[in-house]
């Protein structure tokens, strides 16, 4: 289909738009999208390859929605780093359009967001948004949700598919939801009654195959059962090593993924001496300075932090959740750039930001599930091969697995090269995951009794695949009856009200019953250790670091101690039995050690953590301790000593140090250093200024000067 067979049918700023970018000629799937009614308003689920144009469709109907019938449009995708990348890519095709981009603070309903036409906002922003009563609903025309397979996901599909239900209800809005792996698109397109758009197209040919002893049996898009050979360049007989030799021969960037953390770092030390041999001396020179900025994200760095910055100087890296987002940031950047060839990442990188690469290489098709290992989907391993292939870089793409034998080529090939998706199924109907949903629904106002509560829940993709409208109902009892228990909700003639402390829960965006363990917790905390175990025991500080043998220890101190411990006494008697109070008191003293000043590379050594790891922990901890302190100021309860904890967790400070930390600039080193020096105050500053400038330097203390009227 071409553009400009589209004269007169959308806006001419559309038509501009895309021509100005080159594009003269619709993909198939786009074109197939464009004749089943996207631009006359009809919901469209389109199930494509990553790179078939799925984002054009979403572009087209909502930029339509917006010029043409001067109504909002909403992209929603699940992953933070995702929606970032797609409000630049709008804003910079359309920026004459008020677009807007809300990742951030779950606690606020964001008025301003009112004033823009494009909103691009995470899964959980805006379902915090509704749950604070936003009042421009009636104003949406277009609302994209992006990797809607995402719907099958245990901890985000439920939230996602309420979200859409909600929607549904509330707006009279054109609903496109996309994705590359949906088994069952037909199943969601019935549920969300769209038009469904299906398609095999890509633009770059796909060669998917499996290496065994250097040789790479493969098929590709043209004839998808012939199985053909090829030797791959190289001499190593690691697999690894041989198909990064044979794509550094190509000129071209490989993507690797592990199944875990380590096995990706150690990837990446095992193959970094092919990629140096590959770099040029002006490549060198640029990586030498990212390595360094790589080295600095931290005041100090620790031992993964030279580990990486040493790699990247020879043209590869590591990539996972343990990594600092600044460190992910200048990796992902030099990827593009081609400075970096190759990238040893763990399946997170495939499921989030755009990121091709040449050659796509999954080693792993086993994980470990905590209890066991289990084959990894196909659906997450298509999602991987997507990566393969680079638009205007790359004729054709390669997606990769490994076999031991020539009997496990024939295994792989059916399990996941010749396999279809499987299916993505609701993972809604569980009352820990229903509770706050429930309460939500309440406190918005939205449903005020059982029976639109039912119904509702009739409507989401749970109630449409299962129908078991008896086994819903004695859901709703069991959590209207723990809600209610937990003074969260009233009953009044059968009509559902939530308290003022109900409201807050669900406005703070927590589960229902780490509510209730915090305030029942706020009268019963002693000290700081305990502070934090408030706050850790809860549902969204997990995963828990490993149980020490120092947390073990102190557990069973406070249970059986003479002392009042009452918060550690309770807890059995709290229903909070499916938490692991011991991990969740492992957290807690490793939030103690980093507000004890304690070494960043000593805390993550101790708790065998990452430096990442370490910094979700940390913002986690914020948020929940600001609930904490709003639930307390609603209860009247004392909120100072939750204050002063919440200040040190967020510089990692002793309490000498909270004085000095008001300043910008004094982070927990130069606040020791100041302190050290007889600087214990800000008001010694001013008296201290010629210590000041020689312990920060001319330029830092200038800003710190500054600050004090000096």
């Amino acid at each position: 289909m071409d553009l400009l067979s589209l004269k007169g049918v959308i806006p001419n700023e559309i038509i501009e738009s895309l021509s100005a970018r080159g594009i003269k000629e619709f993909t198939p799937p786009q074109a197939q999208a464009i004749e089943k009614g996207l631009l006359k308003n009809e919901n469209i689920v389109v199930a494509a390859p990553t790179a078939s144009g799925k984002t054009l469709i979403a572009e087209l109907a909502c930029a339509k929605t917006i010029i043409e019938e001067r109504k909002k449009a909403i992209y929603i995708a699940p992953m933070r780093a995702l929606v970032t990348e797609k409000f630049n890519e709008f804003k910079e095709s359309y920026p004459y359009l008020k677009s807007a981009m809300s990742i951030g603070d779950l606690d606020g309903n964001d008025n301003w967001l009112h004033n823009y036409d494009m909103l691009f906002v995470s899964t959980e922003k805006f379902d915090s948004l509704l749950r604070h009563g936003i009042n421009w609903l009636p104003e949406i025309g277009c609302i994209i949700f992006d990797e809607v397979h995402m719907l099958g996901d245990q901890s985000r599909g439920p939230t996602l598919e309420v979200l859409i239900t909600k929607l549904a209800m509330q707006c009279n809005a054109q609903m496109i939801g996309l994705s590359a792996t949906v088994g069952n698109a037909s199943e969601f397109a019935k549920w969300l009654n769209a038009k469904l758009v299906t398609s095999e197209w890509r633009p770059i040919k796909l060669k998917k195959g499996v290496v065994n002893n250097g040789t790479l049996f493969y098929t590709d898009d043209n004839r998808p059962l012939d199985v053909a050979e090829e030797e791959l360049n190289g001499k190593s007989k690691i697999p690894e090593i041989r198909v990064l030799e044979d794509t550094l021969q190509r000129r071209k960037q490989v993507l690797f993924f592990y199944a875990t953390k380590r096995n990706a770092e150690a990837g990446a030390v095992k193959l970094a001496e092919h990629t140096e041999s590959m770099l040029s001396r002006e490549e060198k020179a640029e990586l030498s300075i990212l390595g360094d900025r790589v080295l600095n994200t931290l005041e100090r760095p620790t031992e993964q932090c030279i580990k990486l910055s040493n790699l990247v100087k020879k043209g590869i890296a590591f990539h996972h959740a343990g990594l600092l987002n600044q460190q992910r940031n200048a990796i992902e950047d030099a990827f593009r750039k081609n400075l970096i060839k190759a990238i040893c990442s763990t399946t997170t990188l495939g499921l989030g930001v755009n990121m091709p690469a040449h050659t796509v290489l999954v080693r792993d098709v086993t994980r470990f599930d905590g209890a066991g290992s289990e084959m990894m989907g196909v659906n997450v391993v298509t999602q991987l091969f997507g990566r393969a292939g680079r638009p205007k870089y790359d004729t054709e793409g390669r997606a990769l697995l490994i076999a031991s034998s020539k009997e496990k080529v024939a295994e792989l090939y059916k399990n996941y090269i010749l396999a279809r998706p499987e299916d993505v199924d609701s993972n809604l109907g569980v009352i820990p995951v229903l509770r706050t949903h429930v309460l939500s629904f309440i406190a918005e106002n939205f449903l005020n009794d059982k029976k639109a509560i039912e119904n509702f829940l009739m409507r989401t993709f749970y109630g449409f695949q299962y129908g078991n409208r008896r086994h819903i109902s004695n859901l709703i009892d069991e959590i209207l009856e723990e809600l209610a228990t937990y003074e969260f909700i009233e009953n009044n003639r059968d009509n559902l009200i939530a308290t003022k402390l109900g409201k807050r829960v669900s406005e703070l965006y927590i589960d229902p019953v780490s509510a209730r363990w915090m305030i029942n917790s706020l009268d019963t905390v002693k000290d700081d250790a305990e502070i934090l175990f408030m706050i850790t025991n809860t549902m969204e500080m997990r995963p828990y670091v490993r149980a020490t043998e120092e947390a073990y220890a102190m557990y069973a101190a406070r249970t059986f101690s003479k002392e009042e411990h009452k918060i550690v006494k309770d807890y059995e008697s709290m229903e909070y039995g499916y938490y692991d109070p011991v991990r969740a008191y492992s957290t807690a003293l490793m939030l103690r050690d980093w507000v004890s000043e304690k070494k960043e590379q000593e805390i993550i050594k101790e708790y065998r953590s990452t430096p990442g790891e370490l910094y979700i922990k940390i913002s986690n901890a914020d948020w929940l301790i600001y609930s904490a302190i709003e639930l307390a100021k609603l209860l009247h309860k004392p909120q100072r000593s939750l204050i002063d904890v919440r200040v040190r967790l967020k510089y990692g400070i002793k309490e000498e140090l909270l004085d000095l930390t008001r300043l910008q600039q004094i982070g927990r080193v130069r606040a020791r250093m100041l302190y050290t020096n007889g600087i214990k105050r800000v008001s010694d500053i001013s008296k201290n200024k010629d210590t000041v400038i020689k312990l920060l330097g001319k330029e830092i203390s200038g800003k710190v000067f500054e600050q004090i009227g000096e």
